[in-house]
C-alpha cells in the first residue's frame, strides 16, 4: 500500500499494511529528529518517520504582511507575532504581542477594515501540487481553519473572547462571520482547483480544557454550529472527508458533531477528562474515526521505551481494522526522549531507517 491507500482504507476500516501515521512536533523537537536522522528539512523528515499525509494549498500573493522594529511579525488579520520563549531556554512559540480589535465595541467600526479575502491566492499550482503527492493521502486547512475563538483571541484577547461567547457579543459575532466568509470561500477555490484529488479538508476549534468543555453546547450551537455544518457540507460535496482537531475534554460535542458530519476527531488528548480511548471508540468508533492519541503530556515525555512500545501496540491492536490515525497528541514538545519518539513510530513500523 502506498500512504494513501493505507490512510483511506484506514478510515473506511478496511485494514492495511500498517497502521497510519502522522508526525507533528516543535521547531526544537523536529530539529533534533533531523540531526539523529540524517535529514535536511521537514519534508525530508516526514519521509522518514513514515507520515502518510501531506498538505497542498495555493500561493499567497495578497498585499506584503509587516515586520516591525520590535522584530513582531504582521499575521493576515492585522494581528502582530513575537517569538516568546518559554521554560529555561527550552524555545519560543509565535505568540500575538498586538490586538487589532481588543478596544472595538461596535460592529459598523469594522465596515471599512482590510479583512483577508480568499482572492490573495494563485490557487494554479493546486492541481500540480495534488499530482506530485499523489501517492500520500492530501490534506488542505489546518488546526487555525475556522478555529474562532483561538484565532480571534489572538486578534482580540482570550479573555474578552471568553466574555463574547457568553453575553454573544455583536463585534465578536461579525468577526466570526468574516473568519468564516475567509476560511469557506478559500476552501471552495482550493478543493475546486484540486479537482477532487483533496481527500480531508482540516479545521480546529478547541472545545474543551482539561477538566471538561470551554464553552457549552447551547453557545456552539448558536455560534458556531451552523458555519461547521456548511463547512463539512462544502467538504463533503467535493468528495472529501472532515478532520476537525480539538483539544482538551470534548466527549460532550462528539454525538453533535457526529450529527453534522464530523468523519475525523484530532488530536484525542487522552489525558483529558471523559477521552479515555477505549471509552471513546466503544461509543463513538461506528461513526467517527480518531487521529493522534498518543499523549505529550504523559506518555511520550515521561514514559519509558518500553511503556511508549505498550501504549503503540494498544492502539494497533484497538484499531486493527482501521479507525485510528496515529501519532501525537499535540506537537512533539522539547525534553521528550529522541528514543520515545523513535519506539512509537518504529513500533508503528512506518520509520525508515
Amino acid at each position: 500500500m502506498n500512504s494513501r491507500e493505507r490512510m483511506i482504507s484506514a478510515l473506511e476500516r478496511r485494514g492495511f499494511d500498517r497502521i497510519p501515521v502522522h508526525h507533528e512536533g516543535t521547531p526544537e523537537v523536529n530539529e533534533m529528529l533531523r540531526d539523529h536522522l540524517g535529514v535536511d528539512d521537514d519534508a525530508g523528515l516526514a519521509a522518514v518517520l513514515g507520515d502518510d499525509w501531506r498538505y497542498v494549498a495555493p500561493i499567497y500573493v495578497g498585499r506584503e504582511l509587516r515586520t516591525f522594529e520590535d522584530g513582531s511579525e504582521e499575521g493576515l488579520w492585522g494581528e502582530r507575532y513575537g517569538d516568546i520563549p518559554y521554560g529555561d531556554g527550552l524555545g519560543t512559540y509565535p505568540e500575538a504581542v498586538y490586538l487589532p480589535f481588543a478596544d472595538v465595541d461596535d460592529p459598523s467600526d469594522l465596515d471599512a477594515y482590510p479583512f483577508p479575502s480568499a482572492e490573495s491566492y494563485d490557487y494554479g499550482t493546486v492541481q500540480a501540487q495534488s499530482e506530485e503527492k499523489r501517492d500520500y493521502a492530501i490534506f488542505f486547512g489546518g488546526a487555525g481553519t475556522l478555529d474562532f475563538m483561538n484565532g480571534i483571541a489572538r486578534c482580540r484577547g482570550v479573555e474578552q473572547v471568553l466574555f463574547d461567547v457568553a453575553t454573544e457579543d455583536p463585534v465578536y459575532q461579525r468577526l466570526v462571520a468574516e473568519r468564516f466568509r475567509y476560511f469557506y470561500e478559500l476552501a471552495e477555490k482550493t478543493l475546486q482547483a484540486a479537482n477532487g484529488a483533496i481527500d480531508l479538508l482540516h479545521c480546529g476549534e478547541d472545545l474543551g480544557t482539561q477538566r471538561g468543555p470551554i464553552i457549552s453546547l447551547r453557545s456552539f450551537d448558536r455560534l458556531f454550529a451552523p458555519y461547521y455544518q456548511q463547512y463539512f457540507e462544502l467538504a463533503h460535496r467535493y468528495g472529501a472527508r472532515v478532520l476537525m482537531h480539538s483539544c482538551g475534554s470534548v466527549r460532550a460535542f462528539l454525538p453533535r458533531l457526529i450529527g453534522m458530519g464530523l468523519d475525523v476527531l484530532d488530536v484525542v488528548q487522552v489525558a483529558a477528562e471523559g477521552m479515555e480511548l477505549a471509552g471513546l471508540k466503544r461509543d463513538f468508533g461506528q461513526d467517527l474515526c480518531f487521529s493522534g492519541t498518543m499523549c505529550v503530556q504523559t506518555i511520550l515525555p515521561f514514559g519509558t521505551v518500553d511503556e511508549v512500545i505498550e501504549e503503540t501496540t494498544r492502539r494497533m491492536e484497538m484499531f486493527a481494522e482501521g479507525g485510528l490515525i496515529l501519532g501525537p497528541t499535540h506537537a512533539i514538545q522539547p525534553l521528550t526522549p529522541l528514543e520515545n519518539i523513535l519506539a512509537m513510530y518504529e513500533t508503528a513500523g512506518s520509520l525508515v531507517i
